[in-house]
């Protein structure tokens, strides 16, 4: 009896790490609305690719290419980010806009490649 109890707490403790592992996205642990809000200072270069990049909308996408550079291109094809009118092929320019060395240059994202 306590075998069978123990086995079954071992598959309900597996089941759940397997559950939790695969709730993880192209951002990791973070939801990619919480992402995408992050990223709220570089809706204005994300329309207009005249525009002058924010330091800030800089800043926070030069720490999401470090921390989790998938997570970036996850946002800008997100239906959220359609909703905002983000314009994904503007958007692709914003890494080099801002000067980022460690962007994913010649990487493939959705029907884009990085600059």
């Amino acid at each position: 009896m306590k075998c069978c109890r123990f086995v079954a707490v071992a598959l309900m403790i597996l089941l759940i790490t397997l559950t939790y592992t695969e709730a993880a996205g192209e951002c990791g642990r973070m939801p990619i609305g919480q992402a995408a809000a992050s990223l709220t200072p570089c809706l204005p270069a994300t329309q207009n690719p005249r525009s002058k990049v924010p330091p800030v909308c800089c800043a926070k996408v030069g720490a999401l290419i470090r921390t989790n550079p998938s997570c970036l291109c996850a946002v800008m094809l997100s239906p959220l980010a359609k909703r905002a009118g983000i314009n994904p092929g503007i958007a692709i320019g914003v890494p080099r806009r801002c000067n980022i060395r460690n962007r994913q240059a010649g990487k493939r994202c959705g029907r884009y490649i990085v600059p």
